[in-house]
């Protein structure tokens, strides 16, 4: 199985490591789009109205310096550069390393920047979200929706895909035929809604006791049941999509 999450806006500067160096990163295929926008992200970083485009705000000029010195900012493995609710439920560090090792091989991250990434990709803290649109490129979604599919194609291998990514991070490419989606849904006074803060912890819970007890499903029907043995209130939502109830 493989499980594609969304990155996290916040992410965490590697104190030591090499620079970046696009040629040790997972998907190979996607290097051409890496270095097209890597190169814009740089330049635009470098002008006055970088702080506009990136719709950042003051307290993010030093993320804004950073991508100006990108290529030669230290890197460290993508699941440690991540930060957020999310990562922080799924608490990678503590993973047993036989729970780490079904994450190098079944996590799949996506990023405005590179695409897709495999939990040990090296790669610099960057500030770029995946609704931008940059000078001479256009809108990241656009470069990315021709090559992300084929590259979600070649990492899940012919196994299921569980697709975590926002609707931002969808629009950089679908994932293949049959994949499944999770939505978080709080339950109070018999009303149902969304809470971002919830939704995004629970999703990083999920993915961890997935990782610790080795799940394993073939579609949506054996994922929700795996779920419900591991103490979820799940809902099917249509053929593709699950419902996790939190009451």
């Amino acid at each position: 199985m493989l499980i594609v999450l969304p990155p996290s806006e916040g992410k965490t500067r590697p104190e030591s490591g090499s620079p970046l160096d696009l040629e040790t990163l997972s998907s190979p295929r996607l290097n051409r789009t890496r270095e097209q926008l890597i190169n814009a992200l740089v330049r635009l970083s470098s002008t006055k109205r970088a702080a506009e485009i990136l719709e950042l705000g003051p307290k993010q000029a030093d993320d804004i310096a950073r991508n100006a010195r990108l290529r030669e900012e230290p890197t460290a493995p993508a699941i440690d550069v991540y930060t957020g609710v999310l990562y922080s439920e799924l608490g990678w560090t503590t993973l047993d390393e036989a729970a780490q090792e079904r994450g190098r091989t079944s996590l799949a991250i996506a990023s405005a920047l590179f695409g897709l990434l495999r939990p040990h990709d090296e790669i610099p803290a960057y500030r770029m979200s995946g609704s931008v649109s940059l000078p001479r490129l256009g809108t990241v979604a656009s470069r990315w929706k021709p090559v992300v599919p084929k590259a979600l194609v070649e990492l899940a291998e012919g196994e299921l895909v569980l697709d975590l990514r926002s609707g931002t991070y969808v629009a950089l490419g679908q994932a293949p035929t049959g994949s499944v989606t999770l939505r978080v849904l709080t339950e109070a006074n018999g009303k149902r809604s969304i809470v971002s803060h919830s939704n995004k912890a629970t999703k990083g819970q999920i993915v961890r006791r997935v990782l610790a007890e080795a799940v394993e499903a073939k579609d949506a029907e054996t994922f929700g049941d795996a779920l419900r043995d591991l103490g979820w209130t799940v809902e099917t939502s249509g053929p593709a999509r699950l419902d996790v109830i939190l009451r």
